[in-house]
Formats: structure tokens, C-alpha cells, sequence
């Protein structure tokens, strides 16, 4: 079996765009232009209905097949490219690690090429290993597009659309914005494209909030702010995520014994949020560990998004899953 190695970020770049700078796959956020974040997030927008209204649907993709290849488990992510796939028309295929034959041995590029003979157009990858996604679009046929789900500790692009397109409702800009994000930012790929995207268009200061151990590298995220003090990063921030950390990791960290040792230092709560501006909106990419990243009544306030986010989800992969579609067959 050939097993993908991880892929530069310029070289995924170069392999996720059209000559005509179109998406031919997305793969990651990094390097990809203002104007075409900027007309994804139009294009998501675009899908997004009020509450309690039927949700806007296409027949954009009639006819096309997506597969959802979940290599790694996933509720909200899968869920949401499942819904955009069905709204767009497309017939969706669902494939996980528990019922595939790669499971049994069968190289990734063998499912691969056996889902491509059942015509299916888009893959949605989502797997635990650095690479996959960028090895599986060099070796797709020219029709076909290739979707990064999550790709693990490296790159989460729909989630990081999802996350910009939650803040320029509230916010309107981001040139002016202070962002914090708070968490085990090492591991996350979700405060990784997050990044890589509210640089791109602009943002005024971003600030990572994390114990030592947990810093990210900060070649990784030039321009951002590294911190271990909740309150300093929280002061005057506009937006404010926290992010999700695996419990098991928390006893491995020095001075942070514990839960609640972790949350007295670095979960986000009324009173911490009082640091940050009186309109800061609330963030947390799911699943949220409710008194270990962020209270519970803080989650639910007037001031959290979460619920936003999970909404902008699906339009954000509809309007993706809709433009490589266009570059590919030319409308």
C-alpha cells in the first residue's frame, strides 16, 4: 500500500486551483485570495434562510454524485456536507472507516478508484493522517474534485469559511477586529485555518490563547499574538473561540492537574468575558466539553454564536461544494 506523506502547503495550493484561479479543490485556506474568500462567503450567504423557513435548495449539482469519505468520526462536518450535497441535488454517498475495505486492507487509492467507476464527481475526505487529501487530488481523474473534511492537526478549510462568514455577520469587517482564540491551539486544525483565512482578509489583531505546551509555532501563524494569560488576550477582543481540548491532555500539563484547574485558567466564563468588549460575540467549534472550555450558561447567552456557526455550515459547503462543481463544467 502507498501511504501519503504530508504535502507542503504551497504545493496544495498549487494543486487546489484552476488556471483560471478557480477552486478545483479545496484543500486548504492558505493562499487562497482575498476576493475568493470574499466570494465564497457571498455565495454561502446566499443559501442561508431565516430560522423556521424551508431551507433554500438547487439543482446545481442534478445529476452529480458526492461521496462523503469519513476516514475519522464526525457528526457536525458530515452531517453538514450530507445536507449541502442533497440540497444542491446531488445524489450523496456515505462511507466510513467502521464499513470500508480500507478498514480490511484495501489502499486508499483502490477506494478511490473504485468510487471514480461509480461516477462519483466530489470526494469529501475527512481523515486522522496529514496528507490524504492532497495525495488523493493528485491522483483523481480531471472530472473530479476533492473536498479536505478535517485533515489532522493540519487543515479544516470548510470549518474555518464557516467560522469567517459567522464573524462578518455580526461584525460586518474584520480590519478592525480583535480575535482571540483560546485553547489547545498545537492540535487544532480548526484555529489553523481560522488563521490562515482572517489573515488573509485583513484582520486586525489575532491572538492565540493557550498553557505553554499548547503555543502553536509561531512560524505557523506569523502576525498573531501568543499568549498564556486568558485575561490579557481576552482584553478588548471582539470575538473570542474557544476551542475543544481532549481531556486526556490536560493532566500532562505543567501546573494544570486537572479540569478544573484548566477551566480556572483557561475556560471562558461570564466573568472573563467581562475583559473582553461589552458586544464580543461567543465561538466554539464543537463538540464543546461544557465546563472545561466554556460555562455552560455562557455557551447558551446572548453573546455565543455556536448554534450560528452550525448553520453557516452547511451553506458554506453548499456554495463550495457548488464552485468547484462550475470550474469543472464550466458554468
Amino acid at each position: 500500500m502507498v501511504s501519503p506523506s504530508p504535502t507542503p502547503q504551497g504545493e496544495q495550493t498549487d494543486t487546489q486551483l484552476a488556471p483560471n484561479g478557480r477552486l478545483r479543490h479545496l484543500l486548504t485556506l492558505s493562499g487562497l485570495s482575498r476576493e475568493l474568500l470574499s466570494s465564497l462567503l457571498d455565495a454561502a450567504q446566499s443559501y442561508l434562510a431565516d430560522p423556521g423557513v424551508l431551507p433554500i435548495r438547487s439543482r446545481a449539482l442534478e445529476g452529480r454524485t458526492v461521496g462523503n469519505l469519513f476516514f475519522e468520526p464526525s457528526t457536525r462536518t458530515r452531517a453538514s456536507f450530507d445536507l449541502a450535497g442533497r440540497r444542491l441535488g446531488a445524489d450523496v454517498l456515505n462511507l466510513d472507516v467502521n464499513t470500508s475495505s480500507r478498514k480490511k486492507g484495501e489502499s486508499i487509492l483502490d477506494t478511490i478508484y473504485t468510487l471514480q467507476a461509480m461516477a462519483v464527481d466530489i470526494m469529501v475526505v475527512r481523515d486522522a493522517s496529514a496528507g490524504v487529501p492532497a495525495y488523493i487530488a493528485r491522483h483523481v481523474d480531471d472530472h473530479v474534485s476533492v473536498m479536505n473534511a478535517g485533515e489532522a492537526d493540519i487543515s479544516h478549510p470548510t470549518q474555518g469559511l464557516l467560522d469567517l462568514l459567522t464573524i462578518r455577520q455580526h461584525k460586518g469587517g474584520f480590519d478592525k477586529l480583535t480575535v482571540t482564540i483560546v485553547g489547545d491551539i498545537q492540535h487544532s486544525r480548526v484555529a489553523r485555518s481560522a488563521a490562515e483565512g482572517l489573515m488573509t482578509l485583513g484582520v486586525g489583531e489575532l491572538r492565540f490563547v493557550s498553557p505553554p505546551a499548547f503555543a502553536p509555532d509561531p512560524a505557523l501563524v506569523p502576525g498573531a499574538r501568543i499568549l498564556d494569560d486568558l485575561d490579557e488576550g481576552l482584553a478588548d477582543a471582539d470575538v473570542v473561540m474557544a476551542l475543544r481540548i481532549q481531556r486526556e491532555r490536560i493532566g500532562n500539563l505543567d501546573g494544570i492537574p486537572g479540569i478544573d484547574e484548566y477551566f480556572a485558567r483557561y475556560g471562558l466564563s461570564h466573568r472573563r468575558m467581562q475583559k473582553a468588549k461589552p458586544d464580543a460575540i461567543v465561538m466554539h467549534p464543537g463538540p464543546m466539553n461544557r465546563g472545561v472550555e466554556i460555562e455552560s450558561s455562557l455557551a447558551d447567552s446572548e453573546h455565543s454564536v455556536i448554534t450560528e456557526q452550525v448553520r453557516n455550515g452547511v451553506a458554506v459547503r453548499m456554495a463550495v461544494l457548488e464552485h468547484v462543481h462550475n470550474t469543472l463544467h464550466g458554468t
